[in-house]
């Protein structure tokens, strides 16, 4: 069983930063593929980032590439979404999800078995 807690939301201007944690219970983080999803009102959840277990590869939505950074700290039971050049269409409630003894992780939501109950982000123009 893993409980994930998602802190670092807030509200910034276009252009800003910033970076979300997620904080994992148990000692089965190490072994978790973790990832970022997002959801704005009236939409479908989205991914936005994910990261294999164990110093494995990482992968990004079109949309983040190149401004967002997933990284983990498995010593800290923690993973983390860098979020750099903010646009109000990344407005949204950030979630984090781990899938567990996953190689590749998934951009699939319905993968992913833990959940946190989210942070809100909303990038103001």
């Amino acid at each position: 069983q893993v409980q994930l807690v998602e802190s670092g939301g807030g509200l910034v201007q276009a252009g800003g930063s910033l970076r979300l944690s997620c904080a994992a219970s148990g000692r089965t983080f190490g072994n978790c593929a973790m990832g970022w999803f997002r959801q704005a009102p009236g939409k479908e959840r989205e991914f936005v980032a994910a990261l294999a277990r164990r110093g494995g590869g990482t992968y990004y939505a079109d949309s983040v590439k190149g401004r967002f950074t997933i990284s983990r700290d498995n010593a800290k039971n923690t993973a983390y979404l860098q979020m750099n050049s903010l646009k109000p269409e990344d407005t949204a409630v950030y979630y984090c999800a781990a899938d567990l003894l996953v190689d590749i992780p998934s951009s699939r939501a319905a993968e992913y078995e833990y959940w946190g109950q989210g942070t809100q982000v909303t990038v103001s123009s």
